[in-house]
């Protein structure tokens, strides 16, 4: 049986069926979320999302709401409201593809909400969530029995950065340019140095963006762990081992990043992604590793599949 090449890191916007308080459908079927226009190109055409895949090998893809539509800071009602209509509109941009899976939308800053809507979801291929931005810390214990369901489960979840709350990154795109990677390693500390991976070993998570800044961190934070800096607990592991049960996807813009990511992840750990239909993302995914040797861009390529466990691979 053939193995399905999966760009894990591919966004739409909701189709939404009926307006939410703050989210509207303007007459060119955008949206405006919270008095904003959401209008990257791209972002409501399924179409064309299938057949970008289809023109550079890819067969499937993992199909994400994008950040605008994360909305964190309402209150419990109205983030139940509000993710029950992105999950349904979601569902209703990508059925009418099939080479497309949904990740559901887990709202991190509204734990209970979380729990609850995972509890439900049986439809999507896995799930995604904020790293950083408005989102409970990982290791807080609200989120435990979130953590504990979803290993249960044993789907993949898809940490994409929220937005930056460090003022001083309004200047020259760097609420996106460093901000994203930053809020990534914030979220990916937490959960190495707060014990949730631990805990928790089944969880099967993907940080965007080739991880951010944690490939080139680990090391700083594993020397933490041993000089037991204030706030390190007595026998957490060292980051440098607990990071290889991350994934991470191919989006790093450098050779040299991508490699470094290699190291610390391993390469069965890496995944591809374009983060589609984004500037800041990839047409094609295999460009990003096609610096390295065949037999890896081949295992890459697999790796979305072995992460689903569509395919047992000897």
């Amino acid at each position: 049986m053939t193995v399905p090449i999966i760009d894990v890191h591919a966004h739409l916007a909701p189709r939404l069926a009926a307006p939410v308080d703050g989210v509207v459908t303007g007459e060119d079927g955008q949206l405006v979320i919270d008095g904003h226009r959401v209008g990257v190109p791209g972002l409501y055409d399924a179409g064309r999302l299938a057949a970008s895949l289809a023109g550079h090998g890819l067969d499937r893809a993992w199909v994400s709401a994008p950040p605008p539509t994360y909305r964190q800071g309402l209150d419990t009602g109205a983030t139940d409201t509000w993710v029950r209509a992105l999950d349904e509109g979601m569902r209703a941009r990508v059925s009418a593809t099939p080479a497309l899976d949904l990740l559901t939308y887990l709202p991190l800053d509204q734990p209970t909400v979380a729990r609850g809507f995972a509890s439900e979801i049986t439809h999507s291929v896995g799930w995604t969530a904020t790293a950083g931005g408005a989102s409970q810390p990982l290791h807080d214990p609200a989120l435990d029995p979130l953590w504990q369901r979803l290993e249960d489960m044993g789907k993949p979840i898809l940490l994409h950065p929220g937005h930056s709350p460090d003022a001083r990154l309004g200047e020259f795109y760097l609420s996106n340019l460093l901000g994203n990677p930053v809020e990534t390693g914030v979220a990916a500390a937490q959960l190495l140095l707060g014990g949730v991976l631990d805990n928790h070993p089944g969880l099967k998570i993907v940080l965007v963006h080739c991880g951010g800044i944690v490939p080139a961190v680990v090391g700083r934070w594993a020397r933490g762990v041993e000089t037991r800096r204030p706030g390190i607990s007595a026998g957490t592991t060292s980051p440098l081992d607990r990071v290889r049960s991350l994934w991470v996807d191919t989006i790093g813009h450098h050779p040299a990043l991508l490699d470094l990511a290699l190291d610390v992840f391993g390469p069965d750990r890496l995944v591809l992604g374009s983060d589609y239909p984004f500037p800041m993302g990839v047409e094609n995914p295999f460009e990003a590793i096609a610096h390295l040797d065949p037999e890896t861009r081949a295992a890459i390529g697999r790796n979305g599949a072995v992460l689903l466990r569509e395919e047992t691979l000897g």
